[in-house]
């Protein structure tokens, strides 16, 4: 399993990643605060060393891709956060932004997507974005699945379920050997 990982990341170092939802949420939260990760609603399925192991991932690649729409997402998600936890992270938001490359599409060209009325608007976002040119990030199966379909390459392996963060054991165990 480590090779095709290290294969798959080579592949998108200088083109890109991009990230769901739910991860960049737990970039920004865990950035806050580590420990609130497992105690946020929103992130409660990943854990401290789930976070660690993102901020290894986004530090290999050269680009890390957003939507709009993504981040008005992570926006509603973090304010979902208790003071001061909820300024903290939408400070860190605000720095985080000038990290990532946004891609803007228009929504009247996004609902054309196939599958829109399955996906809805965010993920149906990314698919137009990451189609021949990202590398996917992402913890929702049903994406994932469909990413696979149509060819789009993702990484959410079957392990995700069981270990919550599938690349976390091949990616910390050979970083070195994969930079």
């Amino acid at each position: 399993m480590k090779e095709p990982i290290r294969s798959l990341f080579g592949q998108y170092k200088q083109k890109g990643i991009s990230i769901d939802t739910n991860i960049l949420l737990l970039w920004f939260v865990g950035t806050v605060n580590r420990e609130r990760i497992s105690r946020f609603n929103r992130t409660e399925k990943f854990l401290p060393a789930d976070y660690d192991s993102l901020v290894q991932i986004l530090s290999y690649f050269d680009k890390i891709v957003t939507t709009p729409n993504i981040l008005t997402e992570v926006n509603s998600l973090a304010n979902q956060l208790g003071e001061p936890e909820r300024s903290r992270c939408l400070s860190v938001f605000a720095e985080g932004v000038d990290r990532l490359n946004e891609f803007y599409l228009e929504s009247k060209e996004v609902v054309k997507t196939d599958k829109f009325t399955k996906f809805g608007l965010t993920d149906c976002g990314i698919i137009n974005v990451a189609r021949d040119k990202y590398l996917v990030l992402t913890d929702d199966l049903k994406l994932a699945h469909y990413l696979q379909k149509i060819a789009i390459n993702f990484n959410n392996s079957p392990l995700w379920m069981e270990v919550k963060w599938a690349i976390a054991p091949y990616l910390s165990y050979n970083m070195r050997e994969i930079k």
